[in-house]
């Protein structure tokens, strides 16, 4: 039959179709059609056209960015001959029913391969559709802090309109397409065992087209795959939770932990996105390399040694919150389910060593929390400073809430350098700090967020001296005259080279703090929680971020000198690499008695 006369009887069962529900609507398309025979060829045509076109789409749509070339769209489904062999088969009614759920799985498989696509490209893994959903919170969040929240609210509008659009076009196009078989399904038949013949064919072959596979089974395989990860992902959660439950170091008395740092005061200070690439990387690392120069040199100069290496972080890109999880915790977690088990738990986290003690103060100086944070109890804090306690005046740096350089002054100011057992009040009118023992009867543990190097890096701060700072209102000129986040991720080098100044930063303001507030008493372990996303590090970087460890006192490295780490704040090339949970069982047992073992598991 010729096409237009296809295109003209698919449109009139459409119609035909439309007609039982809305009589008046079929009859004035009817009208149309009779007066403008031309036109409703073309119309027919087209709509059938783009029908096949979005199917196809659908179907072939690579789950990764870098796999988006037109050789992907070139390939023959097995999907589309089995389902248009499955629809010639079913009787009329059962015919359509299919075609709609079909319509609507290949809509929502659709919207789960563009956020593939999303997460691959900022946590580079996939989505899983088990854990996963709360995380697009987290993503609207960030783009209110980075873009502002009209223009977050009109990306959130135009995802929803996109999802409904793609599940409703979807549907119909198959609908579409349905009808178009049963109407000739004699010539649907033979072009179906024509295609079944030439996919089988191309697979034996081996056939290629521009380097992929001309026979495709790319949804197929990835409903499996999905279908194997949920699966997976409620297995897990139970595995999990009976490897959490045994901890090598859960039952040591708290006068056994950490002896080799008794009196000191030690804080965990993780800089947000410092990852492996900033040290290594072409174009960023002579920037960050000088930094870590500069900052072994002025360590030094101040009667401080530091000894640096690598950990494989549990995340990449982002949810910085699962780094800090594994490192403190021991346990590798890399995802939301993971770390809702750990933290509702009673785990031994590293900061929670510390309080075991009695021995300490331990603090929490958290920029990056704006709202309640239930958390907290598990990493074994006396006090948390979260946004609304440090005493900010100055302007948000897109998602930063204020430089890394405050966040230090604040620290010395409410914390560190504390000189009075006089209660804290916060701008929220509470007091929280009436624990706060008298000045240095307990040396202070502290675990540190510095954000001024998240993404979107744009605009940066500026180091000021020290006693500038202030309240943070200087800060405003210092953001208006800084670049504008829209016009940095427009070009790739631009955005590497900002998140460069961005860690080079984050590095000076730390350092700096420590040379000239710290003292002989003075631990700090550094770290980066992940690496920057994939348009920053690469497609193929590793997960790998620096650890150091600073110190006056020469004992603290000496327990650590088997670890092998490199001199310096930069880590070599050749330096050890552990899993990031590896290190809270490692400095404990360098820093106190071995761990007591686990009882033995009661015979079944």
């Amino acid at each position: 039959m010729p096409d237009d006369a296809a295109g003209q009887d698919t449109e009139a069962g459409d119609e035909a179709s439309a007609g039982k529900d809305n009589p008046d609507k079929a009859a004035a398309a009817i009208r149309w059609r009779d007066r403008h025979p031309g036109a409703a060829q073309t119309a027919a045509r087209l709509t059938t056209t783009l029908a096949a076109a979005l199917v196809l789409f659908a179907l072939l749509l690579p789950n990764q960015l870098t796999l988006l070339t037109p050789g992907e769209f070139l390939r023959i489904p097995v999907e589309a001959i089995f389902g248009s062999a499955l629809l010639l088969l079913l009787p009329s009614r059962a015919r359509r029913v299919a075609a709609v759920l079909a319509g609507v799985g290949l809509g929502l498989l659709t919207v789960l391969n563009l956020l593939d696509i999303g997460f691959n490209e900022t946590l580079g893994r996939g989505f899983n559709p088990a854990l996963d959903w709360v995380l697009l919170d987290d993503g609207e969040s960030f783009l209110q802090d980075s873009i502002g929240r009209a223009h977050a609210i009109g990306v959130a509008i135009a995802a929803v309109a996109l999802v409904l659009a793609l599940l409703v076009l979807t549907t119909l196009a198959v609908v579409r397409l349905t009808n178009l078989l049963a109407r000739h399904s004699a010539t649907a038949t033979r072009t179906t065992l024509v295609f079944g013949t030439a996919w089988v064919a191309c697979t034996a072959l081996g056939v290629q087209v521009a380097g992929v596979p001309l026979a495709a089974t790319s949804a197929a395989g990835r409903i499996q795959d999905r279908t194997q990860q949920i699966r997976a992902s409620l297995a897990d959660e139970q595995a999990f939770a009976k490897e959490a439950a045994v901890d090598s170091f859960g039952n040591t008395p708290g006068d056994q932990l950490l002896t080799g740092l008794r009196g000191k005061d030690v804080i965990f200070a993780f800089i947000e996105s410092y990852g492996r690439s900033a040290v290594e990387d072409p174009l960023m690392a002579p920037g960050v390399d000088s930094a870590l120069a500069d900052g072994t040199e002025q360590l030094r100069a101040a009667g401080y040694s530091s000894r640096s290496g690598w950990l494989t972080s549990s995340t990449y890109g982002g949810a910085s919150w699962l780094g800090h999880s594994t490192f403190m915790s021991g346990l590798w977690i890399d995802n939301q389910q993971r770390y809702r088990t750990v933290t509702a738990g009673d785990r031994l986290s590293l900061t929670g060593a510390f309080k075991r003690t009695g021995a300490w103060r331990t603090v929490g100086i958290m920029p990056g929390v704006t709202k309640g944070w239930p958390e907290s109890s598990f990493y074994g804090l006396d006090r948390v400073y979260d946004s609304r306690d440090l005493g900010y005046k100055g302007p948000k740096f897109s998602w930063s809430t204020m430089p890394d350089q405050y966040t230090l002054s604040a620290f010395e100011r409410l914390e560190h350098g504390k000189k009075s057992s006089r209660p804290h009040h916060t701008q929220h009118g509470g007091t929280h700090d009436t624990q706060r023992p008298k000045a240095h009867n307990k040396p202070l543990m502290s675990f540190v967020i510095l954000t001024s190097s998240h993404n979107p890096w744009a605009p940066l701060p500026t180091t000021l001296a020290w006693d500038k700072v202030g309240n943070g209102s200087v800060y405003g000129a210092i953001k208006n005259a800084g670049k504008d986040p829209v016009d940095v991720w427009k070009h790739t080098g631009q955005v590497r080279t900002e998140y460069g100044k961005s860690i080079q930063y984050s590095v000076h303001s730390l350092i700096s703090y420590v040379a000239k507030y710290g003292t002989k008493n003075t631990v700090l372990v550094f770290l980066g929680d992940h690496q920057p996303v994939a348009k920053v590090s690469g497609d193929h970087a590793s997960r790998d971020v620096p650890v150091a460890i600073v110190a006056h006192d020469p004992a603290v490295l000496d327990r650590v000198s088997n670890w092998r780490w490199t001199n310096g704040l930069k880590p070599s090339p050749k330096a050890p690499v552990w899993r990031m949970d590896t290190f809270r069982n490692r400095f404990l047992t360098a820093y106190g008695p071995q761990p007591r073992s686990a009882p033995p598991r009661p015979a079944r």
